[in-house]
């Protein structure tokens, strides 16, 4: 008998074949896979699964070894100011609307386009050593961010911040639609920048300004963010000018949808919690900026209870001090616990999703997140030699309540090594300490100390 033996398969092209000891896909079965690879193919994840089997099946153009290491999604962050490293440590220990109003704002409308773009520099390197690879950004004149973050190759969303009043971009709300328009067509052709429409608060924007703003969100369809129920008293300051609370202000405009992006949540009902799961808005937790302001403790389980989504974001450095996503998992896990008198609540694996595969959602961006076939090559690594990641028995938990942040050894974007032990591959990060310096001199010199 003659036996006839198929033919070898040639194996695959590929740019780039990863191996790390450990890889946390967070895909939908949450599958983490030891002595691990990624394929990956013009930026975009081709094939996840074991070493010993990628080793064969690809030929990839550059090997990259991460032995050692853990391989996961990189973070997305829900909620940023990115300028705002700016004013870090700059108005500490004060109460909402004392430090708003009589700190930040002051100096905050004075910023120039020079101080924008430090400021926004100096956040983006801050992500990416802090293995953050996305963000959802609110500020001003944000295609200064947008530049930023395309520079250092992290992904974002910008969202043009307004209020009723007076700003340093627009005298009035309306006046921001064109700037709207103008950021979303700038950044229409780049892979890694997107838009919002972004008006500032409830009690800062009138409802029919809020409304107009939805609808110019449906007509780009694009996300729709605003902070929401950040503290008792925001809702206070609502049911003295409309005699509603802020949800219910959104809810009468009929704002409420799954383009919708509602930052903090800490003064929710349990009849406002099912409101949010019935319309499918998307919530953005933020423990550390509320904590540090005393805003309180959001309800979180009870939302993911109820099928809200809900991510998670650091807010701005001058209301967290750090944009590190790693300290916020942790946090907000702890903080679940304490919230619900239950230590099952807001579980590592919950986290970890609002940190990912949520926050993506938030974004508008749901192919993030995840280390999956199809998906962005966003990845980051975990050198798991540091002391405190040792021994290992749960590398999901590791990353939520033992991980700090610094041992990011690798961050990448789209298959672009952006960040390799120690080397910023698209930041001169020596000449912005010298830029950051000069900065703090002239917020100094506006603010009147």
């Amino acid at each position: 008998m003659i036996s006839i033996k198929p033919p070898l398969r040639e194996p695959l092209a590929c740019d780039l074949l990863v191996r790390a000891d450990v890889v946390v896909t967070q895909d939908e079965n949450r599958t983490v896979i030891t002595d691990g690879a990624v394929a990956i193919r013009a930026g975009i994840v081709d094939r996840v699964g074991s070493w010993t089997e990628l080793e064969t099946a690809y030929a990839p153009a550059t090997r990259l070894d991460l032995g050692g290491k853990m391989l996961m999604p990189g973070l997305v962050n829900g909620h940023v100011h990115l300028p705002m490293t700016l004013f870090r440590g700059f108005a500490d220990d004060l109460p909402l609307m004392d430090w708003l109003e009589k700190h930040i704002w002051p100096v905050e409308f004075q910023l120039t386009e020079d101080m924008l773009g430090i400021g926004a520099s100096l956040g983006c390197a801050e992500l990416i050593r802090t293995g953050c690879t996305a963000f959802l950004n609110g500020y001003f004149k944000e295609y200064i961010t947008g530049d930023a973050a395309s520079a250092a190759g992290l992904r974002a969303v910008l969202g043009e911040g307004f209020f009723h009043f007076p700003s340093p971009m627009f005298p009035t709300a309306e006046a921001c639609w064109d700037t709207v328009r103008e950021l979303d067509a700038r950044f229409a052709q780049n892979p890694l920048v997107r838009t919002a429409v972004t008006p500032h608060a409830a009690f800062t924007v009138t409802p029919d300004e809020l409304a107009a703003s939805f609808e110019l969100a449906c007509e780009l369809d694009i996300p729709w963010q605003i902070h929401l129920a950040e503290s008792a008293e925001e809702t206070a300051l609502c049911l003295k000018q409309y005699g509603k609370r802020p949800l219910a202000i959104l809810a009468d405009c009929g704002l409420l949808s799954e383009r919708t992006v509602l930052h903090h949540c800490v003064d929710l009902t349990a009849e406002e919690i099912a409101i949010l799961a019935e319309t499918g808005a998307n919530v953005v937790h933020n423990p550390a900026s509320n904590l540090k302001l005393c805003s309180g403790i959001a309800p979180v389980q009870a939302m993911l209870d109820a099928g809200v989504t809900v991510g998670l974001g650091t807010d701005g450095a001058a209301s967290n001090n750090q944009l590190n996503m790693f300290r916020d998992m942790a946090l907000a896990a702890l903080l679940g616990k304490y919230r619900h008198g239950d230590a099952s609540a807001v579980s590592a694996q919950t986290a970890l999703d609002m940190a990912t595969r949520n926050s993506a959602k938030c974004l508008g961006w749901p192919g993030l997140g995840r280390i999956e076939a199809g998906c962005p090559a966003d990845m980051i690594a975990l050198d798991l030699a540091h002391p405190n990641l040792l021994p290992a028995y749960n590398h999901v938990s590791h990353a939520v309540y033992a991980s700090t942040g610094m041992e990011v050894c690798m961050t990448m974007v789209g298959g672009e090594i952006l960040y390799l032990y120690g080397d910023f591959r698209t930041l001169d990060v020596k000449a912005l300490r010298g830029e950051a310096l000069r900065a703090a001199d002239w917020v100094l010199s506006k603010s009147g100390r």
